[in-house]
């Protein structure tokens, strides 16, 4: 049983980095997100949550543009030229709609805290500029378009996850070693 098929390519250890980095962020920013909404009334314990996905948020949009630069300018390692058509198409939808929800979750974010009236200010020591003032009916609005992005990019990750696990454990063809620095 072959590791890898002949050929092929690992990703290089600047978007394995950004990979693993963003991908453990947006759990921590998830998590902090479900937990924040849960407690009750306006506490420390809850702002200071807030902060933190908010600054979770902040990093992982910078991280993005980096991996997109990154991959701009970097061609990502081929598909095994065993792969059908229809699953190269389908990770090349969900990589483009991953790219697209990592830069678009944060910003809708970002607009959220602006229309709430709530400056962002990163690491609580950055003030980042307020691009839209408060406006109660663009705040709900705003909040719902980034939970559903929230959850679109969960439905996502669960089905890049189970893509990459279905290759490497029932296919056996070594997709998942060109990510993971550790296995050959």
């Amino acid at each position: 049983m072959p590791s890898r098929p002949s050929g092929s390519e690992r990703y290089n250890g600047a978007a394995i980095a950004l990979h693993w980095l963003i991908a453990a962020l947006i759990v921590c920013g998830f998590y902090i997100g479900w937990i924040m909404t849960d407690i009750p009334g306006f506490t420390p314990t809850k702002l200071k949550y807030f902060s933190w996905h908010k600054w979770i948020g902040v990093t992982v949009f910078v991280l993005a543009v980096l991996r997109v630069l990154w991959r701009a300018s970097h061609r990502a390692p081929p598909l095994d030229a065993a792969t059908p058509a229809w699953q190269k198409a389908a990770a090349h939808l969900v990589h483009g709609l991953l790219y697209l929800l990592m830069l678009a979750i944060p910003l809708s974010g970002y607009f959220y805290s602006s229309a709430a009236g709530i400056q962002v200010v990163y690491l609580g020591v950055l003030p980042l500029p307020t691009l839209i003032g408060p406006d109660q009916a663009l705040k709900a609005t705003l909040r719902t378009v980034h939970v559903l992005l929230n959850y679109t990019l969960l439905a996502l990750v669960a089905m890049h996850v189970l893509a990459a696990l279905k290759h490497q454990f029932v296919d056996r063809d070594g997709l998942l070693g060109r990510m993971i620095p550790f296995l050959k």
